[in-house]
């Protein structure tokens, strides 16, 4: 799969972009010295401080733009502690939540249920 992405990345006109996201895909390019090379920048994204959540989750996403703060706390606290991944899969059922017509706005009741299909809490 990675010399596939290699070969992609030398295509003739080709200006793609690749982010790879995860623990360990550091060291999975690392081992293939064709893709490390071609590694323009490495970034470590961190854990967001819990005073962070409510503006990186608007910037996110549009469908936070209108919940409440609050409520995104609450959740952050109780589920995503701040991990950037849990938090896109919270976005993924609300997202779909609303576009099922179900709901509109979201809620502290719609976020507990996005909450909720994340299984049990580590």
């Amino acid at each position: 799969m990675l010399d596939y992405l290699r070969q992609l990345w030398d295509a003739p006109g080709c200006a793609a972009a690749l982010v790879l996201c995860g623990a360990g895909s550091e060291r999975a390019l690392a081992r293939v010295s064709a893709l490390r090379s071609r590694v323009l920048t490495w970034h470590q994204v961190g854990w967001l401080d819990p005073s962070q959540v409510p503006q990186t989750l608007t910037l996110f996403h549009p469908v936070w733009a209108e919940a409440d703060p609050e409520d995104l706390a609450r959740a952050d606290e109780q589920m995503a502690r701040g991990n950037c991944r849990t938090w896109a899969t919270i976005t993924s059922h609300v997202y779909a939540a609303r576009e099922r017509g179900s709901v509109r706005r979201v809620d502290r009741e719609l976020i507990e249920k996005a909450c909720a299909r994340l299984g049990p809490c580590p």
